[in-house]
């Protein structure tokens, strides 16, 4: 089976989730494309950090920045594994990025489109075309197995205490 070009990009992105679970962060990649090069990569390290801005998206648009030499990502296209949230979106637009596509739809935080959509409110002084349900299995299983295993480690660790108190 062939991969689109879309599919192609969120595999890359689904790399960046992945070294972040390996670091016990929450999974979720980005990668910013330029003409058809990935210019910038990224992964979540909130935990890492301890800094709440540290999202992948974030990280990913200032290392473009970066590498373009300027704030205005305006050919620039985000693969992102799970919807943006308000803060991301947020930077997105005023970053100017050109098209957003996303995997897995968020439905606790997701503004491109689940609780609301930024990205394309006409009142902002930017738009951007907005793509979900890419790779969506994969970008949604990823996060569901994370919080999974991460519910029954706490689960057993709260359970071993337990049982040492009452030794």
């Amino acid at each position: 089976m062939e991969t689109s070009t879309e599919e192609f990009y969120m595999l890359e992105a689904l790399k960046e989730a992945r070294k972040a679970e390996e670091m016990h962060e929450v999974p979720i990649g980005a990668v910013i494309v330029v003409d058809g090069k990935i210019i910038a990569r990224a992964h979540n390290l909130r935990e890492t950090t301890q800094n709440a801005i540290t999202h992948a998206e974030l990280l990913a648009i200032e290392m473009a920045c970066k590498v373009v030499g300027s704030w205005r990502l305006e050919d620039a296209e985000l693969y992102v594994t799970l919807e943006p949230c308000p803060m991301c979106s947020g930077a997105i637009l005023l970053s100017r990025i050109n098209k957003v596509y996303y995997g897995a739809a968020d439905p606790k935080a997701g503004c491109a489109g689940t609780l609301m959509n930024l990205l394309d409110d006409e009142r902002f002084n930017h738009q951007c075309e907005v793509h979900g349900g890419i790779l969506e299995d994969q970008c949604g299983s990823i996060l569901t197995n994370f919080f999974r295993n991460l519910r029954e480690k706490r689960k057993a660790e709260k359970l071993n205490a337990t049982n040492t108190l009452t030794d």
